[in-house]
């Protein structure tokens, strides 16, 4: 089992919702609930924190990706699924 947290900051939060109500064919992705929950964003990564902690195990930890730079954390994301393939097969 692989699991990706995949972690933006507030500006680059807000530079996507920006975006999505920018360009017609991403609008349907931004809401004002999603403003809403922004307010919100010290609750939240004290819940990301909490959930971390409490669901990564030895068989299945967490891999954190930074993804401001989308195209990085896709890297990221597959290089760790790479590795992890070849040490199951190992």
């Amino acid at each position: 089992l692989l699991k990706f947290w995949l972690h933006i900051d507030q500006d680059e939060q807000m530079r996507r919702f920006r975006e999505r109500e920018r360009v017609p064919y991403k609008r349907f992705k931004i809401s004002e609930e999603d403003y809403r929950n922004r307010s919100r964003y010290p609750q939240y990564l004290a819940a990301v924190d909490d959930m971390l902690r409490r669901t990564s195990t030895e068989i299945a930890p967490w891999t954190l990706v930074e993804a401001n730079d989308k195209n990085w954390a896709r890297i990221k994301a597959i290089k760790t699924w790479c590795e992890k393939l070849e040490l199951a097969l190992e």
